[in-house]
């Protein structure tokens, strides 16, 4: 692919490189089995490798996407419990036939009900058989046993079904219509029309005798006959609709779209041959839509939307309000997302997630089904913002459920500062840690009988993720796995099995199989490596930590080259989306990255991979580090590493480069503007430059909004510290970026221009989103990367 070289933008043309070998300033070669061709070209070369683990439903078979014949994209593969050696792709007839993972079980798991091409369908575990037992002609969806398990709820049309599974009858139980409601309009009629009609009825006697009855049956419905209760949306549209088990009550949400002006991105290589605006998100700070929840009371028939304003602290402001003493800041009750309800198995209960819109608040609250009025269980409260594995932010709110006694209910936290699962007795209001300690909890999930809990955690150490069963009620975990490294657990639905997804940092991942609480080895299923791939001998990064300035220690990965190729310089890489973490034990989605740090490190590089301040899997301090200073603690980190480089390992204080994506093309920004003296070089790949211009969901959590807090913004964003640059720049970035869009990057061009910096250069992706597809695109950054640093870190 050919990239749009900018003589506006002052880029510098680019030669061609040659990357087998690299002539250092001292006059002797290094040598890489390795080249950017090489590690950038389609995934395909290195092998293929499971994902997309689930069980066939009677547990004697495991299927996952694979690709043994080289197809051009995966297809679905499965191995069967009675034959480990033999992986068979799955016939299209049996694909077919197979039933979905999704679906709803009765209490015992003898049977399933599912959706399959829009009708309802059941499983029977007994004969291990399923049937089509309800066709309407539309699409079913979100079937669900009832407590009298003769009865499965479904949605159809935003309205909600029972399908008496002995009889075979459907009865509808809501009104819900979109729209107003227009039973009772009458046409104003004009003037003209007015004195036509009077002078009708006065003029023809049965045409009068006539609208005096139909005016007399009217009156006389509406006062002895009761009209059928509908439902009228409005401007709403309906969501998240669902049943109670004991069928006596329905929730569901009602969402007002705002009208927010988006961003335009152009696409200038559409096929059609004329340049197509794509319509994409509005900018941080715009109207957010407005969720409502709604209780449907069948006995009543009628529908009550919940109230929050009664909730504790719903008024309180944040801190940050302090900073602006001049302004008036209205205490009043805050907007709030209510997703849906979770009903207890019994349903007389049901709990509801709340989330302040500013996602400073998130109450666990009791929904009284026969008022919607709200009580709250638990209130946690983070003058940052909520997040956390099990919490999130988004509207599903994560870890939350009842046990089966009807009492209890679960959910994740951050209280102790650290993600760990809580029970909570409904009716007393005491609250008991189920798991405590340094370390995070994953994807807890309970047994069948619901007596035991099985869950992920990084107990053992930050960079591995092991299994774990633990009672119900709490008490000692037993670890069910033991591979160092990532263990991702799909259980079999009679829990007896664990089809394990693994891999280590080195090790890209396959699939394992083991029996379920013992300690037998665990049997390896997949092989998946092709045999380049296994030709070079892959690196696994030493897990170092580096000490910060403030004291803190910053988990790392590092790659060391051999003394007789050292070049005296350092690459500093900085994973991207900000909360995200990569300096563990196990396969890196950065895989690209990874292989080009090998190669990197071949060329006598020496590269750091920091999970700076803001990173997961540290705890609730280490994600909110970074609260209203992006730039600040997470750019820091990255300095601190680069001292440590020089301190420690012998890095030349003028060769040290950084590069990264997205959030790490930001941080690569900020440390080339703010930090010159310490990055030579950086390049800057689909980078954020002024926060301002991204998205509401991700950025308003950590600087709130521009108009709110406009101090955290301009101390955040790159493009107001231009003028530091100093060092050698590059920036690369996809022209349909329709994640950080490349307005972003015309903005920053356009005020380097003007500061008249003429050390940094640009290179364009006509093809490419956010996240590059071509294996071309990435090679040619790629080049450009190694290009950058060669010439700049290695220079005489």
């Amino acid at each position: 692919m050919r990239i749009l070289q900018l003589n506006i933008f002052k880029i510098k043309s680019l030669s061609l490189f040659f990357f087998f070998t690299l002539i250092t300033s001292s006059g002797f070669s290094q040598s890489s089995d390795l080249s950017v061709e090489k590690i950038m070209q389609d995934p395909t070369w290195m092998g293929t490798f499971p994902s997309n683990i689930n069980w066939s439903e009677d547990s004697k078979t495991i299927y996952f996407d694979y690709n043994l014949q080289k197809e051009p994209s995966d297809s679905l593969y499965k191995i069967q419990l009675s034959n480990q050696s033999s992986i068979e792709k799955v016939s299209s007839l049996e694909q077919q036939n197979k039933v979905s993972a999704r679906g709803d079980y009765n209490k015992d798991h003898s049977q399933k009900i599912f959706i399959k091409d829009g009708n309802l369908m059941l499983y029977s575990a007994k004969d291990r058989s399923s049937k089509t037992i309800l066709e309407l002609g539309k699409s079913i969806s979100n079937p669900n046993f009832q407590q009298n398990e003769n009865l499965v709820s479904f949605e159809l049309e935003d309205n909600l079904y029972l399908y008496n599974l002995k009889k075979g009858s459907v009865k509808k139980l809501t009104s819900i219509k979109s729209g107003e409601d227009k039973t009772n309009d009458t046409k104003d009629l004009s003037k003209k029309e007015k004195w036509l009609e009077e002078d009708n009825l006065s003029l023809l006697e049965v045409v009068l005798e006539r609208k005096q009855k139909e005016d007399s049956s009217k009156a006389y419905d509406s006062k002895f006959k009761k009209e059928a209760f509908t439902f009228y949306t409005g401007k709403r549209f309906i969501t998240n609709l669902q049943m109670s088990p004991n069928s006596k009550y329905a929730t569901f949400n009602l969402i007002t779209r705002t009208d927010n002006k988006n961003t335009i991105v152009p696409n200038y290589l559409d096929a059609s041959g004329y340049t197509v605006d794509l319509n994409t998100r509005s900018k941080v700070g715009d109207d957010i839509s407005k969720v409502e929840l709604a209780v449907y009371n069948f006995a009543k028939d009628t529908v009550y939307l919940v109230k929050s304003d009664e909730l504790p602290g719903i008024s309180d402001l944040p801190d940050y309000v302090s900073d602006y003493p001049d302004k008036e800041w209205e205490e009043e009750p805050r907007d709030v997302i209510a997703w849906g309800a979770n009903f207890s198995d019994n349903g007389e209960k049901a709990i509801v997630n709340v989330r302040s819109h500013d996602n400073k608040d998130r109450w666990i609250t009791l929904l009284d089904l026969e008022n919607g009025t709200l009580k709250s269980l638990d209130r946690q409260r983070d003058e940052a913002w909520i997040n956390g594995p099990g919490i999130g932010y988004s509207y599903g709110g994560g870890t939350l459920g009842w046990l089966p006694d009807n009492k209890h209910i679960y959910f994740q936290s951050e209280e102790s500062g650290y993600s760990h699962l809580y029970l909570l007795n409904t009716d007393n209001g005491k609250k008991t840690a189920l798991t405590s300690g340094e370390y995070e909890v994953f994807d807890p999930q309970l047994s069948n009988d619901g007596k035991s809990w099985f869950l992920t955690t990084s107990e053992i150490d930050a960079g591995e993720r092991h299994f774990y069963k633990m009672p119900a009620m709490g008490g000692k975990m037993t670890q069910l796995t033991s591979m160092a490294g990532n263990n991702e657990v799909k259980l079999s639905p009679d829990e007896k099995h664990m089809a394990i997804l693994y891999s280590t940092s080195n090790q890209p991942w396959e699939l394992y199989l083991k029996k379920t609480g013992t300690n037998n080895k665990p049997v390896q299923l997949t092989k998946g490596k092709s045999e380049a791939f296994n030709a070079y001998n892959w690196r696994a990064p030493s897990r170092i930590e580096v000490k910060a300035e403030d004291g803190a220690m910053i988990p790392a990965r590092l790659y060391k080259p051999k003394d007789d190729v050292k070049n005296g310089a350092a690459v500093i890489f900085v994973h991207g989306a900000g909360y995200l973490q990569n300096a563990h034990n196990w396969w890196s989605s950065y895989f690209r990255e990874y292989m080009f740090h090998n190669l990197l490190t071949d060329l006598g590089y020496t590269v750091l991979d920091m999970d700076y301040r803001g990173s997961a899997g540290y705890g609730r301090d280490w994600r909110t580090a970074i609260y209203r200073h992006m730039g600040g603690k997470d750019l820091s980190d990255n300095v601190d590493g680069a001292h440590y480089l020089i301190e420690e390992h012998g890095i030349d204080k003028e060769k040290v480069g950084i590069y990264g994506g997205s959030y790490g093309g930001f941080i690569t920004l900020m440390a080339m503007f703010n930090e010159s003296d310490t990055f030579k070089s950086g390049a800057a790949l689909r980078s954020v430059t002024d926060w301002a211009h991204y998205n509401d969901g991700y950025t308003s959590n950590i600087l709130n909004t521009p108009v709110e807090d406009p101090i955290a913004y301009k101390r955040s964003s790159p493009i107001y510290f231009a003028e530091g640059l100093k060092g050698n720049l590059l920036i690369a970035h996809g022209m349909v970026d329709t994640n950080v869009h490349f307005q972003d990057v015309v903005r920053l061009a356009q005020r380097l221009i003007e500061l008249e910096k003429d050390n940094w250069e640009m290179a364009l992706y006509p093809v490419e989103s956010h996240g590059f597809v071509e294996p071309s695109s990435w090679t040619d950054e790629y080049k450009r990367i190694l290009k950058l640093f060669n010439e700049t870190l290695l220079a005489k």
